[in-house]
């Protein structure tokens, strides 16, 4: 250690003596490869490639009696989950252990295009399940390639092989604290029937930036359906972004492959801030040719910032040809009492079929956030649930849950929460993850 503390104390003393007369020559440090092309992060370069890697883990564990006669609000777009208890004398317990993981490599280099780019990423989801002391999901080892695609452009990109779609089904999450029943169970927002255009999957996309705030994507997707009637999608999307707005048209054609369109479908959002303001607007709507049904989605959200207070309100309605009417409203009020204490009160009601009669839904709840300190965050929250729908058992649900958030840095978040039911279920979930780039 003494010998290469001396040599390397005599480089760095050299280095010192000749910066002064380096500069002189006018020698210059070369330009390492991921510099030059702007890539930073964990990065490995050789003489023309760049090599990025970035990863994550995340791990979910659940512990209690929640795994008895389980319903949502609607079983066919999911809401509010029901949690019951079971009575299964000696043998009530339900767990389940999960992890996620993935790795994903960009090699990167110049051409006369802009960057070109091959990118693999590998994942795996290793759960084992637990109901009712019987194990119902068993871990798999199975490691898949997610993504597999090349590209190159800069304000154009070509992009071919496996990955996900250029579609934007964004611009329409309620901004009331508990969110639309409907909008929960098609993964936040507006969707049209999810049997209807499938995208992503093996592709060839163009991507570009054609004036300041606009871009065009095109792209031809699910080439690789084994259902062949199904197989080719075309998606076309146009996108804004600036001045306080936001806003997107998709459209999506499917089945194109043997030459007889199958459906078809558009998704559209619009978000604008204005001072204090900000309102959403979004829809989708789509069409089985087959079928000869369309199916429509719809839902607007506005929020207002006064000081302390902020006031949200959310409404929602889907159907078509072959599906019930509904409708669904929510709203909230939000208020900063102290620094770092925000107390939420929010509502939210849901008609599964506006032609028949005991078919609506409510749920009423009460929240508290409180950080702390910069790295711990903590959540309480009590509320009521209850429907008038015939066949739901239980109908009632009183329910009561704490989380403890912790971030301490590093690209690290872990969070314990706990939660009680008076249709006598229970549930402890702990989660941990960590990202690097």
């Amino acid at each position: 250690m003494k010998l290469k503390s001396l040599i390397l104390g005599s480089v760095a003393a050299a280095g010192l003596s000749t910066a002064g007369f380096a500069a002189d020559l006018g020698v210059l440090t070369s330009l390492d490869v991921c510099d030059s092309l702007g890539i930073s992060g964990l990065t490995i370069s050789s003489s023309d490639n760049c090599l990025q890697i970035t990863g994550g883990v995340t791990y979910e564990f659940n512990w209690g009696d929640y795994a008895g006669a389980a319903w949502t609000v609607d079983a066919e777009a999911g809401g509010y989950d029901i949690m019951d208890n079971d009575d299964l004398a000696g043998a009530d317990n339900d767990w389940s252990s999960d992890v996620d993981s993935w790795l994903k490599f960009v090699g990167t280099a110049s051409s006369d295009f802009g960057p070109a780019s091959a990118t693999i990423k590998i994942k795996n989801e290793h759960k084992s399940v637990v109901e009712n002391e019987v194990q119902t999901t068993v871990p798999s080892a199975n490691v898949v390639i997610d993504e597999a695609y090349v590209s190159v452009g800069d304000t154009t990109t070509i992009m071919a092989g496996k990955k996900g779609s250029i579609a934007n089904f964004g611009d329409d999450e309620p901004m009331n604290f508990l969110g639309l029943f409907n909008s929960e169970g098609v993964d936040t927002g507006v969707m049209f029937d999810k049997d209807q255009p499938q995208e992503g999957g093996h592709v060839i996309q163009v991507v570009t930036t054609v004036a300041d705030g606009v871009t065009l994507k095109a792209g031809l997707e699910n080439l690789d359906d084994t259902v062949v009637a199904d197989a080719g999608t075309a998606v076309g999307v146009i996108e804004y972004a600036g001045n306080g707005i936001k806003a997107h048209v998709t459209g999506l054609v499917g089945g194109i492959l043997d030459g007889t369109v199958d459906d078809w479908a558009v998704h559209a959002g619009f978000t604008g801030t204005f001072d204090n303001f900000t309102v959403l607007g979004a829809a989708a709507y789509s069409y089985d040719v087959a079928a000869s049904a369309a199916y429509w989605n719809v839902l607007g959200s506005a929020k207002a910032t006064f000081d302390i207070f902020e006031i949200a309100i959310s409404g929602e309605a889907l159907g078509g040809d072959i599906w019930d009417e509904q409708y669904g409203v929510g709203g909230s009020i939000g208020a900063t009492v102290t620094e770092g204490v925000k107390l939420n009160l929010g509502a939210r009601w849901f008609d599964e079929d506006t032609s028949a009669a005991d078919t609506e839904t409510v749920q009423i709840a009460a929240q508290i956030v409180a950080a702390v300190s910069e790295t711990i965050t903590l959540t309480g929250e009590v509320g009521y649930f209850a429907t008038n729908e015939v066949a739901a058992t239980p109908d009632t649900d009183l329910y009561g849950s704490a989380q403890l958030a912790w971030a301490p840095g590093g690209g690290f978040t872990s969070s314990i929460k706990g939660q009680v039911h008076s249709t006598g279920a229970y549930k402890v979930t702990f989660k941990a993850a960590k990202e690097f780039k």
